[in-house]
């Protein structure tokens, strides 16, 4: 494990793997395959058998949390990487309050899509 994935082990609270994700949907792996691929969810190896593995954080009610796929896109435009989008939605922000993840699950996106597009100034 290098250390930006022990950092991001600490960080997120709980991880599901693709085929629990795929059970909670209702689909089929590849369709959840298919999710990551987009970059609708972000994906880790982690664990003895490096399976991928989504913050649990970012599925609510059988589905992805709202908010997070733009977030994740206004992310991406300003030049994360995966492992720091993940730093980034699970770092306290006392000014939210909590994590840009809880954020989101709690229906507060604007906010968390605000600061998304400060970063990139």
């Amino acid at each position: 494990m290098t250390e930006i994935d022990a950092n991001i082990d600490g960080l997120v609270p709980a991880w599901l793997t693709l085929p629990d994700i795929a059970e909670e949907f209702g689909v089929e792996v590849t369709r959840v395959r298919q999710l990551v691929k987009e970059g609708q969810l972000i994906a880790v190896r982690r664990g003895e058998n490096r399976a991928l593995h989504v913050p649990a954080d970012f599925i609510q009610d059988g589905k992805v949390v709202k908010g997070l796929v733009g977030t994740l896109t206004l992310l991406k435009d300003d030049g994360f990487s995966d492992e720091e989008m993940l730093e980034w939605l699970f770092t306290a922000d006392d000014t939210l309050p909590g994590t840009p993840a809880q954020a989101l699950r709690e229906n507060r996106g604007t906010e968390v899509k605000r600061r998304a597009q400060a970063l990139a100034v």
